[in-house]
């Protein structure tokens, strides 16, 4: 029995290892980083990697949870901001982009996870439902206060980080999101109307 909870806490402690490890990487290096290379890095063989994980879809969908957590909490709380009365919805709208494209700039993980949310891929039910809900109402309002182009959908954020020039610097980012966002606002659709007259 001693030896089994030996094995057990040996197991768990690996897993940890490799899925810190693998956190770590992806933030520095991005998902293209090999198994081997996390392996290495957790200080485990392969083969006790792939005990835990089968392949690296499941690794990186296990990692990249704690990374969808803190992309629903912030989303939830720019809603929460409009709910209270605090600011407009587009207001709050802008400043989450403007979180989430800083967000990716300075974190490979975040970044890896929004691209998976752009391509249709599901996490965590309850993690992806968090997120998209919160986006969802922001959205729903800044539309109905009329400040929000009518036709953009919460995929449409999505696409707007996994786009981001993560790469770039602080002030060239600003200047891209500066234009996206003119994309998603509602004087943006009467200005292209009325220039079609």
């Amino acid at each position: 029995m001693g030896q089994d909870r030996t094995l057990r806490a040996d197991a768990a402690r690996n897993r940890a290892r490799i899925l810190d490890s693998t956190r770590e990487l992806i933030t520095r290096y991005g998902a293209e980083v090999s198994t081997d290379a996390i392996a290495a890095a957790a200080g485990v063989a392969a083969g006790t990697l792939y005990r835990h994980f089968p392949n690296k879809s499941a690794l990186l969908d296990a990692a990249l949870q704690g990374t969808l957590e803190r992309l629903a909490d912030i989303t939830e709380a720019a809603w929460e901001q409009v709910a209270n009365g605090r600011t407009s919805a587009m207001e709050e709208f802008r400043a989450l982009a403007t979180t989430y494209v800083d967000t990716a700039a300075e974190d490979r993980a975040f970044r890896l996870a929004a691209d998976r949310l752009a391509e249709g891929y599901r996490f965590s039910a309850d993690q992806l439902e968090r997120a998209t809900r919160a986006g969802q109402r922001l959205i729903e309002q800044a539309k109905a206060d009329g400040d929000m182009h009518p036709d953009v959908v919460i995929e449409d954020v999505y696409l707007l980080l996994h786009s981001a020039p993560a790469d770039t610097h602080a002030p060239a980012r600003a200047r891209w999101l500066t234009f996206m966002l003119a994309g998603f606002d509602a004087g943006r659709r009467q200005w292209q109307t009325t220039g079609g007259r």
